[in-house]
């Protein structure tokens, strides 16, 4: 396929953008900020009209796309203020929907985020490994945002049936330099208890968004994306009794098997973590 990949310049996004390419897909890449390249276009999502040109063209690098990966946002709560946060992503997420639809590309892959399941999880989730079974439990504004453009996806596949929009729920993103650090985690359960011992492998991370691109049909869906396993060392009957006492534990739970749920991404894109911090450490 030949992808416009926004967010480009991001953690996420250069892994993305390496296993697309490595998978043969043309891809171009898309940031505010980057070096100009045959494969790179600085763009400032929240300006419409410069969406909707890059989608189109540039230059001679192409003609337009069959599909959009859309990561460009501010990542995290907290980087920026609230109402910075909220007017950066969600114009930002309208933009790229809205010039997708129009242009007639019918394949959209969107970062959305492990937040809307109720993280920090200051209010216990409702039960333990959490999945995409309940409704979203947005804490912060950043996640209010996600929250919300899971619901411009549902709205606009239901006004064009064709049209395909996954919302992958990414876990917190980590590279292998990333990992060194991790065996300190084990000293307090309660530093890493906000995402319940989550996280990403980036290129894991991009295998997903590959799966999504080629497996998704037509219509609306969410899928949380994490590691096969925790951050922890520590057990996770251990962690769960001291950290959240009383919340229900679903089906088995393994020593280290990860407590956000991704049966539904094995399930219904195939998807498979192939990387652990445990072989880095």
């Amino acid at each position: 396929m030949r992808i416009a990949l926004t967010g480009a310049s991001g953690k996420l996004g250069t892994v993305v953008f390496r296993e697309l390419v490595a998978a043969g897909h043309d891809v171009i890449g898309m940031d505010v900020v980057g070096t100009r390249g045959p494969s790179f276009v600085q763009v400032d999502l929240t300006d419409y009209g410069q969406v909707v040109d890059a989608f189109t063209a540039v230059g001679d690098r192409h003609d337009g796309f069959d599909a959009v990966v859309h990561l460009g946002a501010i990542p995290a709560p907290g980087i920026r203020s609230d109402i910075a946060t909220f007017h950066n992503n969600m114009a930002a997420t309208f933009n790229v929907f809205w010039a997708t639809v129009r242009l007639g590309i019918r394949r959209i892959v969107a970062a959305s985020s492990e937040t809307v399941q109720g993280l920090p999880f200051d209010t216990p989730p409702p039960y333990i490994p959490v999945d995409e079974d309940y409704p979203p439990r947005p804490e912060s504004v950043y996640s209010l945002v996600k929250t919300l453009e899971e619901r411009l996806a549902v709205e606009l596949v239901r006004w064009h049936p064709d049209l395909s929009i996954t919302a992958l729920r990414f876990s917190n993103v980590m590279v292998p330099e990333d990992y060194a650090e991790f065996p300190s985690f084990d000293d307090d359960a309660l530093r890493r208890k906000w995402n319940l011992w989550g996280y990403i492998d980036a290129r894991d991370g991009a295998q997903a968004v590959q799966r999504a691109l080629e497996i998704a049909p037509p219509g609306f869906d969410q899928f949380i994306i994490a590691a096969a396993d925790t951050v922890m060392s520590r057990p996770n009957a251990e962690l769960i009794e001291e950290v959240f006492p009383g919340v229900a534990v679903k089906g088995g739970v393994g020593p280290h098997d990860t407590l956000l749920s991704i049966d539904k991404a094995r399930r219904q894109l195939g998807f498979e973590p192939r990387h652990s911090w445990r072989d880095h450490v």
